[in-house]
């Protein structure tokens, strides 16, 4: 009898715990107890402050991906360069260290091709801009980035144009001769503004506010919404309306990370992120002329001027990166309507 009640007792006690938690972090598999499983929890990281849209756009992003997963994961968002600049987030990605990154231009430096993206004058607007990432050639460049890269770009994310901010009045290309501007490293905006007769001074963005405020730079080009976050008319008097690069900010994903998903998952993000780029594009561009007034009301004098001169200077520019990355990409580019 107490052989039998041994036995009772350890075939209950073996019931009771077998459909615990056998402490898996990973993916929830969805094996009939997913809610003991613990949420996969990824990490995105991106350059800019709290109050500007790319951290909003991301929080939503973050909010989508849990809602869509049912909890099963969580994206923790780190902005203002707590991951580290951009080439930090990108070889984070690679690593798998960085889950997500909001990540422009740097990418170049890891994918070639798309340093034509970032010649100044190429995109007559946001309009010609959308045509070409929503497009046939946006797909194609995050395949390939992808492929050489291993970072796959769930979705290109719009920005504002960049305009040029100096504590000198810029009119004319002679204007520009001798000026240090911070530029990102980028080789396409290195050699364009060689061109255009400044001295581009590449920079982490994180090291930009101090080097302005100290006079290592003259001056730094970036869209509104940066200038206006970054609180860079606390150290530059006026901004120039140049509009010389209309451009993006890409969604990236590491692809280990996606790989340790389940496909319910992966689906589940790739939604998440179509549906945050909607939300993101849109406050944008409903902020647009808020923050040229904000700008204004923080003492900042706008100069509009003739880009015609600026736009030649960098022609040979754009015809040395075609030679070097793809004259088809190029053409193709230019010619989308």
């Amino acid at each position: 009898m107490t052989l039998l009640l041994t036995l009772v007792v350890v075939l209950t006690a073996t019931a009771c715990g077998g459909g615990g938690d056998n402490g898996s972090s990973g993916a929830n598999t969805g094996t009939g107890d997913g809610a003991a499983q613990k949420p996969v929890k990824l990490k995105l990281g991106h350059i800019a402050a709290e109050n500007d849209a790319w951290h909003k756009g991301a929080l939503k992003f973050a909010e989508l991906v849990e809602q869509k997963t049912n909890g099963s994961v969580v994206v923790e968002v780190f902005p203002s360069s707590t991951l580290g600049n951009d080439r930090d987030l990108i070889e984070g990605m690679q690593l798998g260290s960085v889950d997500f990154a909001l990540v422009a231009g740097v990418l170049s430096n890891f994918y070639e091709p798309l340093s034509i993206l970032e010649l100044p004058y190429l995109f007559r607007d946001k309009e010609h801009l959308e045509s070409v990432l929503y497009g046939p050639i946006g797909e194609e460049l995050k395949e390939e980035l992808l492929k050489n890269a291993q970072l796959r770009g769930l979705q290109f994310w719009m920005r504002g144009p960049r305009e040029l901010t100096a504590n000198k009045k810029v009119e004319t290309l002679d204007d520009l001769k001798g000026m240090k501007i911070r530029v990102p490293e980028i080789p396409a905006s290195i050699a364009a503004w060689e061109a255009m007769g400044a001295t581009p001074t590449p920079m982490a963005f994180g090291e930009v506010y101090s080097s302005l405020q100290t006079g290592v730079i003259d001056a730094q080009e970036n869209p509104r919404a940066l200038i206006n976050s970054s609180k860079f008319y606390e150290v530059q008097k006026y901004l120039m309306k140049t509009d010389h690069v209309f451009g993006y900010v890409l969604l990236t994903m590491s692809d280990l990370s996606y790989n340790k998903l389940t496909p319910e998952q992966q689906k589940a993000v790739e939604e998440a992120a179509k549906e945050a780029t909607e939300y993101e594009n849109k406050l944008v561009f409903d902020l647009e002329e808020e923050l040229l007034k904000k700008l204004q009301d923080a003492g900042m004098e706008f100069v509009e001027l003739d880009t015609k001169p600026f736009i030649e200077a960098v022609k040979p520019v754009h015809q040395e990166f075609a030679n070097k990355y793809g004259q088809e990409l190029y053409d193709k580019i230019v010619n989308t309507k």
